[in-house]
C-alpha cells in the first residue's frame, strides 16, 4: 500500500500546481485531487469500490495538505527514521537497518516548501542565513533540517519518529535492549532520587530511554523538562516543558539551555530533566543536583562512561567560570549517581550495555564502579549480536541509603556467576 501511495503521490505532483496548493481550502483541493486520482485508478486497473476510492481521495488530500511524499513513511510504524538526501533521494531505518524508497519530491523548490511549513509549524526559519534548524512535527517527532549553502546537494532533512507507543522499560526488555534485573535496580535508582546520566552515542536510544525511566517517578512531583525540540514523552500530571529559542532575524532574544535551566530553578521544581547537555548549562544542572534537585536526569553524547564524565568536565570548562579541574571534578563526583550507558551495535540493535555507579573522589580521580553490563561474545549467521547481561558481583554502595525509604533490591541480581534474564 505504500509503495501504491508513493505512486500516486508522483502522479499527482507532475500535474498540480505546488504553488497555489496551501493557499486552496480544502474542499476546492478535493476537487482538484478527485478526477486526478480516478485516472491514476483507471489507468492502473485498481479494484476500488465508490467508498474506497473515496476514501484513498480525503486521504491524499490530507497527505498533500500535509507533508507530502513523507506522509506515507510517517505513518509506517515499521519506519523510525526518515532520511533524505537531497529532493530524490530518501532513505528510512527499519528495524535498524537503511534502506532506499522510491520516495521523490517534484524538485528542489518542493522539498524547500514542505522544510519551510514544518519549520515554521514551529515559529522557526530556515534560510541562507540560517541554514542549520531542529524543529519538531506536531506530533513530537524530531526534525534536523539542512539547506544551501552548508547543504552542497540542497535542503537535507532527517526525521526521528515519535513513538505512537510510549516507550517503557517492559519493551526495552521484550526486545532485548536491557535486562529484567537492571530494570529492578534502575527503578528502585530512579524512586530513591538517584541522579542518573544516560550516555551514549547518536541513535543509540538515549531519549528512550530517559523517557521509560521517568516513568517511574511519582505523580506527586514536579518535573521541568528542558530540550531544544521538545521532544520527552512524559506521563506524569505534573509536567513542565520548557524549549530553547533561536536568535530572531538581527541575531537576539536567544533563549538557550542554561538560562532555561536557571530559570527552572525558580520554577519550584521537584526534578530537573535536560533532553541533552551539550554546552555549558552542564554547570547549571550539576548545581541543580546538588542543591536539592536529586533524582534529576539528562543525557550525554558519549562512548563509555569515563567518557561521560569526561565530557561533563569539558562541557563545565565551556561556562568560563574560574573553577580548578579539581573543583569541577568533585561537583560531578557529588552530583551524579549513575551513568547507564547505550550502545547502537553494527547489527543496529541498540543495548543497555553498562550500570556504573560513581562512589566519590580519591586523589584527583573519579571512582566509579560498574554493577551491570552487556558481554558480547560475537555473532550468528545472520550477523546478528550475540552475547548476555550479567553482574559484576558488586553491590551499589546506595542500596542502604535508599532501604530507609523502603526501597530493597534482591541480592541474587548482583550475583555474577548466572546470566541476567
Amino acid at each position: 500500500m505504500v509503495a501504491q501511495r508513493v505512486a500516486l503521490h508522483r502522479h499527482l505532483l507532475d500535474r498540480i500546481n505546488l504553488g497555489v496548493l496551501d493557499t486552496l481550502p480544502r474542499a476546492e483541493l478535493v476537487d482538484e485531487v478527485r478526477p486526478l486520482v480516478r485516472e491514476y485508478v483507471r489507468e492502473k486497473n485498481f479494484p476500488l469500490s465508490a467508498r474506497e476510492l473515496d476514501d484513498l481521495i480525503f486521504d491524499t488530500t490530507d497527505e498533500m495538505l500535509g507533508l507530502g511524499p513523507l506522509e506515507p513513511l510517517l505513518k509506517d510504524d515499521t519506519v523510525s527514521d526518515v532520511l533524505v538526501n537531497r529532493y530524490n533521494q530518501v532513505f528510512v531505518e527499519r528495524a535498524g537497518v537503511l534502506e532506499e524508497t522510491d520516495i521523490q519530491f517534484k524538485d528542489e523548490d518542493h522539498l524547500m516548501r514542505i522544510v519551510t511549513k514544518i519549520v515554521s509549524a514551529v515559529g522557526r526559519r530556515v534560510d541562507e542565513t540560517t541554514p542549520l534548524v531542529d524543529a519538531r512535527l506536531s506530533d513530537g517527532s524530531r526534525v534536523n533540517v539542512a539547506v544551501r549553502p552548508v547543504a552542497v546537494d540542497g535542503p537535507m532533512v532527517s526525521i526521528r519518529k515519535f513513538s505512537k507507543q510510549p516507550y517503557t522499560l517492559e519493551r526495552l526488555i521484550e526486545g532485548s535492549s536491557m535486562a529484567e534485573a537492571m530494570k529492578v535496580l534502575l527503578v528502585a535508582a530512579v524512586k530513591g532520587r538517584k541522579s542518573i546520566i544516560i550516555s551514549g552515542g547518536t541513535g543509540s536510544g538515549k531519549t528512550t530511554v530517559l523517557n521509560a525511566l521517568s516513568s517511574q517517578i511519582s505523580n506527586a512531583e514536579r518535573l521541568i523538562t528542558i530540550e531544544d525540540a521538545a521532544e520527552l514523552q512524559l506521563q506524569q500530571v505534573h509536567v513542565c516543558r520548557m524549549e530553547t529559542k533561536p536568535p530572531t532575524l538581527d541575531g537576539k532574544h536567544e533563549v538557550r539551555q542554561r538560562e532555561l535551566l536557571k530559570n527552572a530553578l525558580r520554577m519550584r521544581p521537584d526534578r530537573i530533566i535536560v533532553g541533552e547537555v551539550r554546552g555549558e548549562e552542564a554547570f547549571d544542572m550539576l548545581q541543580a543536583m546538588n542543591t536539592g534537585h536529586e533524582g534529576s536526569m539528562c543525557t550525554v553524547h558519549a562512548n563509555t562512561p569515563r567518557d561521560s564524565i569526561s565530557r561533563l568536565e569539558q562541557m563545565i570548562g565551556m561556562a568560563g567560570l574560574p573553577m580548578s579541574q579539581m573543583s569541577i571534578r568533585q561537583q560531578v563526583a557529588s552530583a551524579v549517581d549513575l551513568i547507564v550507558q547505550l550502545e547502537r551495535m553494527h547489527d543496529g540493535s541498540r543495548r543497555l550495555v553498562s550500570i556504573t555507579e560513581i562512589t566519590g573522589m580519591e586523589n584527583e580521580v573519579i571512582q566509579m564502579q560498574e554493577i551491570m553490563a552487556f558481554k558480547k561474545t560475537g555473532v550468528d549467521a545472520a550477523n546478528r549480536i550475540q552475547g548476555f547481561f550479567c553482574a559484576t558481583g558488586i553491590r551499589p554502595r546506595f542500596l542502604e541509603e535508599i532501604a530507609e525509604l523502603g526501597l530493597y533490591v534482591p541480592e541474587e541480581i548482583f550475583n555474577p556467576s548466572v546470566h541476567l534474564r
